[in-house]
């Protein structure tokens, strides 16, 4: 049980209900107490009367209405505090399982890019939901019932000791053998527990695949196939869920053998001692109360176990990516201004997830307020530029300066705030345009919206859509084509008005046209903002103050765009290249 003690701090947060619960439970299992103890008082007072110890008829009917009015406001008062005990203890469990999933959301903010390249989406979504939801039993339900069993055994078990203990003892004998069951049975849950959770991430990840790439499934024809994959992960699921479950049907089986095995020794015991004169009739039937009293406590150790060993493996996996330090981290707490000057000096980096060398001693500055393009080929290290100074990544050859300051000594934060970023794949929300817009300002007014996406130009398509900005764009902005996704994460950028702006080949699905139109909407809005604009065409970087071309991670061109058209080499070709082709057009 290693891994859920990462849980006592929840219980030492909620430590009051927790002790509320408690006491609840103990005064409702006490009060439970008198029922027994009422009935066999009872039987042993009509004893009395059939053996004419008692001769008044209204003495009996007395004795037993009272009885029978005490049994039940112990009944009523038990079930309240029983009430109680539930709405303490379930209720923090509840609270618990909120604290969990936002602590397990806080830390997949702070985790590194790299850690989602290493890691499946629907692994991340099982542990948050499936695995949390497994916790909460824990912390709810197996820890009250837990409580409300222990206290019923120390209670009744006294409660029987003081009674009879030579009968307590003979009642008790089959628990021993039910310890030893729990124990290994215990250890086979806890294995087919965890692997169970490990299926349940695996069928999570192939359905989030499957909706994420409907559409390549569709065109290409593979819905046979797909679904013959997903039955043969469904079967391997549905095989390792039997065997769980296999192992935790033993359990009430057991219980209620054992349980039946109690009841015979008592009524045979009990039998033989009341014929010998130790004990009296109602004594007999107390302790079959009392057995059954344990009947559920005994078989709900069983269904507690396997909670408990589902919860290891479950917070076991939480555990793993809560352990997880990022590998960017913030070293800077004070909150860092951003002019805007940005600077490589002998920078290279490799991916250590593919050992893919992007960046060979890249050299560069652009001023504040100037606009840098870098142009290459497919693979040549361009996004890589962007990423590192969004410091999405860190470097470990060379440094990356901004304002003159390594950008580790930069507040983290306050760097990524300075920054309007619109990646090479855009991204869109399940939500409204407008709200998509104002992801880059949630307080941006209807007339800033608008204004933004007419510099991106994007407005006229937008008001052509039935609720305008109130359109619903679907998941990944599915119902939007390529270019029209890629303008609306211009004018998310463009809205939160940073000092430092990069464009990531965002223009690569608009014409030349719309680009043309975009980029001189760009260069009013970027006068005094530094702009990289990344691009695969040559009229992207045409108006910007600085140039340089990348080839395999390495510069291999560097100038503004008259000097670089009058040397030969990959500008000049592709200069001409993309001019050809708009006159073929």
């Amino acid at each position: 049980m290693k891994a859920i003690l990462y849980l006592n701090k929840f219980f030492i947060k909620y430590k009051y209900r927790l002790i509320v619960g408690i006491i609840c439970t103990v005064i409702a299992r006490i009060l439970s107490l008198i029922t027994p103890r009422l009935i066999g008082k009872s039987l042993n007072i009509v004893e009395d009367y059939t053996n004419a110890e008692i001769t008044d008829i209204e003495v009996v009917k007395n004795k037993l209405l009272i009885n029978i009015l005490i049994i039940l406001g112990a009944v009523l008062l038990s079930g309240i505090f029983t009430f109680f005990m539930r709405q303490t203890i379930i209720v923090m469990s509840r609270l618990i399982e909120f604290d969990l999933k936002n602590e397990i959301f806080k830390q997949y903010e702070r985790l590194s890019l790299n850690f989602y390249k290493k890691n499946r989406t629907g692994d991340l979504m099982n542990r948050i939901s499936e695995d949390v939801s497994k916790v909460r039993m824990y912390v709810g339900p197996a820890i009250m019932y837990t409580i409300n069993m222990i206290t019923l055994f120390v209670i009744v078990i006294t409660q029987m000791i003081q009674i009879d203990s030579t009968l307590t003892l003979y009642t008790l004998l089959p628990l021993p053998i039910l310890s030893f069951s729990i124990y290994i049975l215990s250890r086979v849950i806890n294995e087919r527990s965890r692997i169970v959770q490990e299926y349940l991430s695996k069928l999570t990840t192939f359905t989030q695949e499957f909706f994420s790439g409907i559409n390549v499934i569709k065109a290409y024809g593979i819905e046979k196939y797909s679904f013959n994959d997903f039955d043969e992960l469904a079967n391997d699921s549905k095989e390792k869920n039997i065997s769980l479950y296999k192992a935790q049907a033993l359990f009430f089986p057991l219980m209620i053998l054992l349980i039946g095995a109690s009841n015979i020794i008592v009524i045979y015991m009990g039998g033989l001692r009341y014929i010998n004169g130790l004990i009296s009739f109602g004594v007999i039937a107390e302790f079959i109360i009392y057995v059954n009293m344990l009947t559920w406590p005994v078989a709900v150790v069983g269904w507690v176990t396997s909670i408990i060993q589902e919860a290891e493996a479950s917070q076991k996996r939480i555990n793993e990516f809560l352990e997880v330090e990022p590998e960017v981290q913030n070293h800077v707490e004070e909150e860092t201004n951003i002019e805007g000057k940005i600077e490589f000096k002998n920078v290279s980096f490799t991916y250590d997830d593919t050992n893919i060398t992007a960046l060979k001693n890249v050299n560069f500055s652009i001023a504040k307020g100037k606009t840098l393009a870098i142009l290459g080929s497919t693979g040549s290290g361009k996004s890589t530029i962007a990423n590192l100074i969004a410091r999405l990544y860190d470097v470990k050859e060379g440094l990356i300066l901004v304002d003159n300051k390594p950008i580790k000594n930069i507040n983290l934060t306050s760097l990524r705030n300075a920054i309007g970023f619109v990646p090479q794949e855009a991204f869109l929300f399940s939500d409204t345009i407008a709200n998509n817009i104002k992801f880059g300002d949630e307080n941006a007014l209807n007339e800033i919206i608008v204004k933004a996406a007419k510099n991106a130009h994007i407005d006229d398509n937008i008001e052509q859509f039935n609720k305008s900005y109130d359109t619903f764009v679907g998941e990944r902005g599915v119902t939007l084509s390529g270019g029209q996704k890629q303008r609306i994460s211009i004018a998310r950028a463009i809205i939160k008005e940073p000092n430092i702006l990069i464009f990531d080949d965002c223009l690569s699905a608009v014409d030349t046209e719309t680009e043309e139109i975009i980029l001189n909407n760009l260069k009013m809005i970027s006068r005094d903002k530094t702009t990289i604009i990344i691009s695969h065409r040559a009229s992207s970087a045409k108006n910007a103050d600085y140039i340089i071309v990348l080839d395999e991670g390495s510069i291999i061109q560097k100038g503004i765009h008259d000097e670089l058209l009058n040397q030969s080499g990959f500008y000049q070709n592709l200069y001409n290249q993309q001019l050809m082709e708009q006159i073929n057009d």
